[in-house]
């Protein structure tokens, strides 16, 4: 069933509610997107997209987009943090498909481009600060004082969502106990599309290269007591990076020297939400399931959200029973994402230096005798296609 003429507003114009309102309006859905800011503005730093996400993407009609925005990655190398030496090569052409290293305000312009180009409505300077629900329409009332209501809602809205404490009411996430910076910083000459990570103990740093190789994403990790704010744009002194890595060797030291402005955030562990929808409203992406960043998977696990959930709304009858669909089809493989991402984290960053190395030595000789086979443990990540689980049966563009 097609959701011609379905009046739909969704909350958040990133990478979640985009994607839902491009797959919603390919559907045949009026899709109107509600966005705080004055502008779709360049934020964030690197996204990994893997072939899960590539998948979606190519789905809402945007995959050659990614392909000129985004560097096709090749490899992941882990290395030990001392001198750099490779423990495990992952290597990503023998996958389940392709895999993109792309900026992330390059990722929300593709969509916003792609939602604009289905017939999506995206109106900026809408703060919503609250949300009443009844069973057939969702009221919202904006931080300006406006009333607003909708057929139905889908909040979008990030770490944050107004939907989510609506539904589940307020958070409690606790502090991981590490903190994250992310910098940019010019490339110097041609770089190889790869992905390294050094693992040293109580910390890793991750550098691979975006927009064409002209610029090097940069993600560091560290455990630390101190807590500090969520949120990835709190500035910080490089000076504080490059002595949190002091110790690592290889192209770390000379990279961490080019780095001029660095943010840095806390990272916190959020409960899945036990409630994803309510009558008229469901909740996608960071507002349902914020994922800790070692497994990569946040933006792919909106991306799958955003498919899962417009189909499901095309493929029933009434909404409640389609979003009961979405979240028994979602909620258990974001709870296995989350859990996985949370494990990497440790395996990141052993501390006692024997197990370091009997870990890294396990690692060297199973990428020796089985080359893809550490890759292959990914497959239930990578392989998971939710665009040929859920076909489109395409409304007529507008």
């Amino acid at each position: 069933m097609a959701l011609t003429g379905r009046k739909i507003t969704v909350l958040g114009a990133g990478i979640a509610g985009l994607a839902v309102a491009t797959a919603l309006a390919r559907r045949g859905a009026e899709v109107a997107v509600l966005e705080r800011a004055d502008a779709i503005r360049e934020v964030g730093a690197g996204l990994q997209i893997s072939p899960n996400g590539v998948a979606v993407l190519n789905a809402l009609g945007v995959g050659d987009a990614l392909a000129q925005a985004g560097v096709r990655g090749r490899e992941v190398v882990l290395r030990d943090f001392r001198e750099g030496a490779e423990v495990l090569r992952l290597d990503l052409s023998s996958g389940a498909g392709d895999y993109y290293f792309i900026h992330r305000a390059d990722l929300v312009q593709l969509l916003a481009d792609g939602a604009r180009a289905a017939g999506v409505q995206i109106r900026l300077l809408h703060d919503i600060t609250g949300l009443a629900l009844d069973a057939d329409r969702a009221h919202l009332t904006t931080a300006q004082g406006a009333h607003l209501a909708a057929d139905l809602v889908i909040g979008a809205d990030g770490l944050h969502s107004v939907v989510r404490g609506v539904l589940n009411g307020p958070a409690r996430p606790s502090f991981t106990g590490q903190v994250a910076w992310r910098a940019l910083v010019p490339a110097k000459g041609p770089v190889a599309p790869v992905a390294h990570v050094h693992m040293g103990p109580g910390r890793h740093l991750v550098h691979y290269p975006l927009r064409g190789g002209e610029v090097i994403n940069i993600v560091a990790v560290e455990e630390r007591r101190e807590w500090v704010d969520e949120g990835w744009n709190h500035d910080d002194d490089p000076d504080n990076l490059r002595a949190a890595f002091a110790g690592f060797g290889a192209e770390v030291p000379e990279l961490l020297s080019r780095v001029e402005r660095v943010n840095l955030w806390g990272l916190f562990r959020h409960p899945v939400a036990p409630v994803w929808h309510q009558g008229p409203a469901a909740i996608l992406g960071d507002a349902a399931h914020p994922t800790l960043p070692f497994l990569a998977q946040g933006a792919n696990m909106a991306l799958e959200d955003a498919w899962v959930l417009a189909a499901c709304l095309a493929g029933h009858e009434g909404h409640e029973a389609a979003f009961a669909a979405y979240q028994a089809e979602r909620r258990p493989r974001t709870m296995k994402i989350v859990e996985a991402a949370t494990r990497n984290a440790r395996n990141y960053h052993l501390r006692f230096g024997p197990l370091r190395m009997a870990a890294h030595a396990a690692l060297r000789i199973g990428g020796a005798l089985a080359p893809g086979g550490a890759l292959k443990r990914f497959d239930w990540v990578y392989a998971h296609d939710v665009a040929a689980r859920h076909p489109l049966i395409a409304a007529p563009m507008p």
